[in-house]
């Protein structure tokens, strides 16, 4: 997701895909949407000398204390399908929690994921609430220096990234009443929705600024990106934004295909980054080798096949690759 020092993707939450790459949101029919809420699910055993453990080969790459713990706290917007979501059973699924699955065999850890706002996750990391952030979100600059989007002042510690996907940002309108809009131009004069602190939303605000007199966009803004949805669907505005992968997820999902259509291109494509505090390094090197070794293995490439965004696959591990 695109948050201002740029969930969801110029401040930034992005993908990077031709709307040709529709075919993202086949594989997603096969889930479906559900509350979000934290998963109570209960950590993988582990510890210090612990069989699970010791037969992870990068184990001893995490510190001590989060191997006797045996559990990477994760926080997440879990409202983000096709990315992070609750399924009508209450797990917790989609791109970023299998990752999860996969990176913490490889380190002999459970990533736990914790339900939070997009726009207060890295907050909740410099409080080391969460060990990590992994919530679609776009590693840019602004983030990895601690600074606000907007006012181009510093608002805290930055984190490092470990990037492991790339995305643009797509916008999409009622089916059928597209009203002529195929670009962000097109937007003046007119309301869009979007989740706040995405990427999205930092182009919003940056369209807006752009608009001649007498043609201002309208925004409106929410904590997640499916009450922007709901509002788009209720009239209340011409289009909404998210990552595409997201866009398409709607499109393809909501009302069963007949509520929304995706208009335009992708723009502002760029890499998705799980965000560690800059001080936490040796857990940003372990998770980079973790996300190496399941390229190399193929675990990753089964992973991104499974929920068909093959578009947006890394064929390596980098950190701190967004600008």
């Amino acid at each position: 997701m695109t948050a201002t020092t740029p969930r969801r993707f110029p401040a930034v939450k992005s993908r990077a895909a031709t709307v040709g790459a529709l075919a993202v949101a086949g594989a997603l029919l096969l889930a479906g949407c559900g509350d979000q809420t934290k998963d109570d699910s209960k950590p993988a055993a582990s510890g210090k000398g612990d069989s699970k453990v010791s037969s992870a080969p990068l184990a001893d790459k995490l510190p001590q204390e989060i191997r006797d713990k045996g559990v990477l706290k994760v926080g997440s917007d879990i409202a983000y399908p096709p990315v992070e979501y609750k399924d009508k059973s209450g797990k917790v699924v989609g791109i970023d929690p299998d990752l999860g699955v996969a990176l913490g065999k490889q380190l002999g850890v459970k990533f736990e994921f914790e339900n939070g706002t997009f726009d207060t996750l890295l907050t909740g990391l410099r409080s080391k609430r969460y060990d990590i952030a992994m919530s679609a979100m776009t590693d840019t600059a602004d983030r990895q220096n601690g600074v606000d989007g907007d006012t181009g002042k510093k608002v805290g510690e930055g984190v490092d990234f470990v990037d492991y996907f790339t995305a643009g940002v797509s916008i999409y309108t009622p089916k059928g009443k597209t009203q002529g809009i195929k670009t962000w131009d097109d937007l003046c004069g007119r309301k869009m929705v979007v989740q706040r602190g995405t990427v999205s939303h930092d182009l919003a605000k940056a369209q807006a600024k752009k608009c001649p007199a007498g043609k201002k966009l309208a925004i409106e803004s929410f904590d997640n990106d499916q009450e922007a949805q709901t509002r788009l669907r209720a009239g209340g505005g011409a289009a909404g934004s998210s990552d595409f992968p997201v866009a398409a997820w709607a499109v393809k999902t909501s009302g069963g295909g007949k509520d929304f259509e995706l208009v335009g291109e992708q723009v502002e494509a760029a890499p998705y980054g799980i965000a560690v505090a800059k001080s936490n390094t040796r857990v940003r090197d372990a998770i980079k080798a973790a996300l190496d070794a399941i390229i190399e293995n193929g675990e990753y490439d089964k992973i991104i096949a499974k929920w068909g965004v093959e578009d947006g696959k890394v064929t390596e591990a980098k950190v701190n690759g967004g600008k």
